[in-house]
């Protein structure tokens, strides 16, 4: 079960991101994310958070709408953001898009990339999107899409992560080990449409930036 997740942060161009709405079994928006749905053209099925920065043209149409909303106080111990989460997650989803994820709070930008990390041991997998970049957990082994030209960045979320394989990038990796904290896996290349990864013990974050 997909859903997609609207968040509060930066969407410059909303035909780029309309693609990963497509196949949506259900549509949360967090808080002022609310916003980026309804510019989008798109009726969400749920609107959670302390509602503080919806304006309020956005909050008639809710109503108008009878879209279903849940509002928690100011003063909580999550963010809007995970809020939504743990609402598809309780919902059934098992994969989830972040939209409007990343913004000009590096704190909150932060904080939805280490939300994957959380989500993903209780069987929820998670993408974070933009216009021309997607950030997404490897654990194991994965086929990834896109184009010759593209870069592939993977940043250890571990203390390391260790047996790393690659297939289709220009600076192969064959059974290496990259430690938490050094820049070892930034900006590779792919060679072709579709790259392999494969690790053996720990967890990349892998941010996937389409050349244009």
């Amino acid at each position: 079960m997909k859903a997609v997740i609207f968040a509060g942060g930066t969407v410059d161009d909303y035909r780029l991101q309309k693609k990963y709405v497509v196949g949506a079994d259900i549509i949360i928006c967090a808080d002022s994310g609310v916003r980026h749905a309804f510019m989008m053209g798109i009726t969400p099925d749920l609107v959670v958070g302390d509602m503080d920065s919806v304006v309020p043209e956005d909050l008639n149409r809710i109503k108008e709408l009878g879209i279903e909303q849940e509002t928690f106080a100011a003063e909580k111990d999550f963010t809007d953001t995970e809020l939504a989460l743990e609402k598809a997650y309780q919902r059934g989803a098992t994969e989830a898009v972040i939209l409007g994820g990343i913004g000009d709070r590096p704190d909150h930008s932060l904080a939805n990339i280490l939300l994957m990390v959380n989500f993903k041991k209780r069987g929820l997998e998670i993408r974070l999107a933009g216009e021309n970049w997607e950030m997404f957990l490897i654990e194991g082994q994965v086929q990834i899409s896109g184009k010759k030209g593209d870069l592939l960045s993977l940043i250890p979320l571990s203390r390391e992560v260790s047996g790393i394989e690659t297939r289709g990038l220009y600076y192969p990796l064959k059974n290496e080990t990259i430690p938490m904290g050094t820049s070892r896996g930034i900006s590779n290349v792919f060679l072709g449409d579709e790259v392999m990864v494969r690790t053996k013990k720990g967890l990349l974050l892998a941010v996937k930036l389409a050349r244009t």
